[in-house]
């Protein structure tokens, strides 16, 4: 009988030894599911489509190889407390990760980040044309244009779409709707703006945000230098509060498709709303899409008298107080310092 016993107490032993050589097994087999580099010839996107469940996505780890047996991918997401935050999206997939990164990845929402860069100087006409040909972009219907983005935005309040769109670089998952990156960079103006119009000096000689938009539209394409854009916007409020006309090229040149840079003694004369030369004020719209630089220089311009300024023809200004050095610069780096060809044209 004390045999039977011993026999018996050491097949339990024996059993138990099994039971935790496997679970030991187990252990080690689950986590080298889990742990090993998926096998890449190269760098993958994967994507994981809306309403997809837990059991379907593990289904297809394995069927792709990632993992022996599909249960490896709903246990670990179970014990991980992830299995329902799993989020839809295109993820990248690549060498040295293992399962348990891409699922980590799929619930933190780590997608593929695509983007779309509209560049200060801009208009929305080229900003509208970006939208459309972005490959992981869904592109507005053609039906849209410049002349019912607004409506189509929903913007109720606004008559035209010129600068309304800030420039910046736009980060967005693959087929995001073009509208919403649209949506975003005019929330993004609205909000700059508002603070450039609340920090603005004091005496600026404009009655409300949107003619602060048009004065920095026209600084923008006026010049890329950093250092200048104060002084150019100083001219240009000076000029408005001593009524005079402000009399500058890219007014003229954005109402103009022929891309040319240079204006005729015949388009400077030829009167309409654009036309500084021969109108005074601002134009009725913008110009373009002024960054926030332009739109803080606008606000708070250089405390300066100067009216004029002329290009150096080397990405500067010569900047002036009085028409008699403007005309003096003029000859100088316009000219090749022939008076003789110096007409009524200038700032």
């Amino acid at each position: 009988m004390k045999r039977i016993r011993k026999i018996m107490a050491l097949a339990g032993v024996l059993t138990l030894l099994a039971v935790a050589a496997g679970a030991l097994w187990l252990a080690d087999w689950y986590r080298a599911q889990l742990e090993r580099p998926l096998a890449l010839e190269e760098p993958q996107r994967f994507e994981l489509q809306p309403g997809t469940g837990l059991r379907s996505l593990s289904r297809e780890f394995e069927r792709r190889g990632w993992v022996e047996s599909a249960r490896v991918v709903e246990v670990y997401a179970r014990r991980q407390g992830v299995a329902g935050r799993l989020q839809a999206g295109e993820y990248a997939v690549d060498a040295g990760m293992t399962p348990a990164d891409l699922v980590q990845a799929m619930a933190r929402g780590d997608v593929v980040r695509h983007r779309l860069t509209l560049p200060e100087g801009w208009t929305v006409r080229q900003a509208l044309a970006a939208v459309r040909r972005h490959d992981e972009l869904d592109p507005p219907a053609e039906s849209v244009g410049v002349h019912n983005l607004p409506d189509v935005l929903g913007l109720d309040d606004i008559e035209h779409p010129e600068g309304w769109f800030l420039p910046d670089t736009y980060f967005f998952g693959s087929g995001t709707d073009s509208l919403d990156v649209l949506r975003r960079a005019h929330e993004a103006m609205r909000a700059t703006l508002d603070a450039a119009w609340a920090g603005r000096s004091e005496d600026l000689p404009l009655e409300e945000p949107y003619e602060l938009l048009i004065l920095a539209s026209i600084v923008e394409r006026e010049t890329g230098r950093g250092d200048e854009r104060d002084r150019v916007a100083a001219v240009f409020v000076n000029r408005l509060r001593e009524g005079m006309r402000l009399q500058t090229d890219p007014t003229l040149l954005y109402v103009q498709e022929t891309g040319v840079q240079r204006l005729t003694g015949a388009e400077l004369e030829r009167d309409h709303p654009y036309n500084t030369y021969t109108r005074a004020g601002l134009p009725p719209t913008p110009i373009a899409l002024p960054g926030r630089a332009a739109i803080e220089a606008a606000a708070r311009p250089a405390d300066t008298r100067e009216f004029f300024f002329v290009s150096r023809n080397d990405g500067s200004h010569h900047f002036s107080e009085t028409y008699r050095e403007h005309r003096e610069a003029v000859i100088r780096y316009q000219l090749d310092g022939d008076a003789s060809r110096y007409g009524r044209r200038g700032r």
